[in-house]
């Protein structure tokens, strides 16, 4: 005898092929990467976002709930097991408006765009501050003008006398890796550009 969950797994291939991992007490649906549903043994949960809150509100889907320990957290996510037994359709369509909700935000969050200048490698919200004072405002601009650059124009705002680990600092969250790891040549190549 098949279970509701079986069944909910078959209806989601319909959407395109996922990945599955086990989230929140339950199996999260992902699909590129990005994590569109829950999975109960007795109920599946839709993401909600932009528009997609309202409407799933509209239709009394309550939000998943989960409890860890002592403590209970409400996750964006709304149930639509009632919807997909009774009203196949309409569940159809908020699958995928929320498989484009979650993918659209997936593609977002792994781009430059969304990026902060604290979540680059050897960087911290101390240092983003240090760097937004000396006029360089988001992490496409630090990328563009170099570690020499960002070096010189947060020596010319905060004082000359800056430690040099600061320089190494920004090579390597332009490089994508901890300062410690920049080789001996880099660092005399940054060391004569800042002159």
């Amino acid at each position: 005898m098949r279970s509701i969950k079986d069944d909910l797994f078959n209806y989601l291939r319909e959407f395109g092929h996922y990945e599955k991992r086990s989230m929140f007490g339950g199996t999260g649906i992902f699909i590129k990467g990005a994590m569109y549903a829950i999975l109960t043994d007795q109920s599946m949960f839709l993401r909600g976002g932009e528009t997609l809150d309202t409407k799933l509100a509209s239709f009394d889907c309550s939000k998943f709930k989960h409890i860890k320990r002592s403590t209970t957290a409400v996750v964006n996510y709304y149930d639509v097991t009632r919807l997909y037994i009774d009203y196949r359709a309409q569940c159809d369509e908020l699958v995928q408006e929320s498989i484009q909700v979650s993918t659209k935000e997936k593609e977002f969050k792994s781009s430059e765009r969304s990026k902060r200048l604290r979540d680059l490698p050897n960087m911290r919200l101390t240092l983003e501050r240090m760097v937004k004072k000396a006029g360089v405002p988001d992490v496409s601009s630090f990328i563009s003008l170099g570690a020499a650059e960002v070096y010189r124009k947060v020596r010319s705002s905060h004082g000359k006398d800056l430690d040099l680990k600061l320089l190494w600092m920004f090579a390597g969250a332009i490089d994508g890796c901890h300062w410690t790891l920049l080789k001996d040549d880099h660092k005399e190549r940054l060391l004569r550009d800042i002159e």
